[in-house]
């Protein structure tokens, strides 16, 4: 076998790459941002690689990924599921892998003390591949901090050449980030992406998405041909602001973006469909009946009257996001609204219910993919052409 080093010209979808003991770690969000904000949950979801991607050509039929993973162990919840690797040869899916060993960080849900306890690198092996010379795309785990150690192959590897396709740039919550997708190239973006043939960065940072300007910041200064910012469910959940600073947060965070990208399509989306925070305002919380049953499962904890006094649903966001949209389109004919309910709304609901009251299921997300690709990509012809 031939064992090559991680290197740059390697990855695709990564915002930074973070030089460790094994070897590289992807960040979806650069050293600058993240010294901003040091909260754990932003540090975990922006270190799990969602949307990265490990590309080079070569003929190996034998690939080998030594990596070093982060598992997560919520205590007084149920297992979370593996994290998975999804091996593409020229563009078809040729194996799915996941990784043992590595690092285990226990946390406790009641008191949210954390444990980490080091492991070693473990492997994704693909055998079984085509001799011909093929491109291999290796989607990393959306759900697991991958630390990236070396390339092993029966064959010699060379980066990629540049796929000559339309860079989208997205930024989301924690569904963007594809929380109970079933693969890193099934969430939502990752379908729509391939639906499009676009190349994807993937800002879905679950928990997150709450118009941080450090991030308005980072996307401003990615390359991108078309931009989306997936805008709500977050800011309702943490209960972080209230109306009076909604809108100009969002008038600020797409201030920034148009000041890095004057004329780039520029979509803003709304949330989909979720019952328990349409006329409910935040805080979110886990439903403790449903963890004492081994499930995982959310409740909205707001009072709906507490909306008079400026407390967020997705209601009053949505029709807020449409309301800014429209008023900054007479000046910026380069900027659009989606109503996330044209993603998934009531009547999917009803035959793909959110198995936790907040998160898509693995086919939920292939349909969102579908939808936007044939809604967005679809209707830019001029950009995905």
């Amino acid at each position: 076998m031939i064992t090559t080093p991680i290197t740059a010209d390697l990855i695709r979808g990564a915002v930074e790459l973070e030089p460790t003991a094994h070897g590289l770690l992807p960040h979806r969000l650069p050293a600058w941002a993240r010294a901003q904000c040091p909260d754990p949950q932003l540090l975990t979801v922006e270190a799990q690689p969602s949307g990265v991607r490990v590309v080079f050509r070569t003929r190996a039929s034998v690939v080998e990924l030594v990596t070093v993973p982060t598992k997560l162990v919520y205590r007084g919840a149920p297992p979370r599921p593996q994290g998975v690797y999804d091996l593409y040869a020229d563009g078809v899916l040729a194996g799915q892998q996941s990784v043992t060993g590595g690092t285990t960080v226990t946390i406790d849900l009641a008191t949210g003390a954390t444990e980490a306890r080091p492991g070693e690198p473990g492997r994704a092996r693909f055998a079984g591949l085509s001799g011909d010379l093929k491109t291999v795309e290796i989607w990393l785990p959306h759900n697991e901090k991958t630390e990236l150690v070396e390339l092993r192959t029966d064959e010699p590897v060379e980066p990629a050449p540049a796929p000559g396709r339309p860079l989208w740039l997205h930024h989301g919550s924690s569904i963007s980030h594809g929380s109970d997708a079933a693969s890193p190239s099934t969430t939502w973006p990752a379908v729509a992406a391939a639906r499009g043939r676009v190349e994807l960065t993937n800002l879905g940072l679950g928990g997150s998405a709450l118009l941080d300007p450090f991030t308005a910041r980072t996307m401003r200064d990615l390359p991108a041909d078309l931009i989306s910012v997936k805008i709500g469910i977050n800011v309702v959940n943490a209960d972080l602001m209230r109306l009076r600073a909604f809108g100009p947060a969002v008038h600020g965070f797409l201030d920034t973006l148009r000041e890095g990208h004057p004329e780039t399509p520029l979509l803003v989306v709304s949330p989909i469909l979720c019952p328990i925070h349409e006329d409910t305002p935040g805080p979110g919380a886990f439903d403790l009946a449903a963890l004492r049953e081994g499930r995982v499962s959310f409740v909205a904890t707001g009072d709906p009257a507490e909306r008079a006094a400026g407390k967020l649903t997705l209601t009053v966001i949505r029709d807020e996001l449409a309301r800014i949209v429209a008023q900054r389109a007479k000046t910026d004919p380069h900027l659009s609204y989606l109503d996330g309910r044209e993603l998934y709304g009531e009547a999917d609901f009803a035959t793909l219910p959110l198995p936790d009251q907040l998160h898509p299921d693995a086919a939920t997300h292939r349909m969102m993919g579908e939808r936007f690709a044939e809604r967005v990509f679809g209707q830019l012809g001029s950009v995905t052409s």
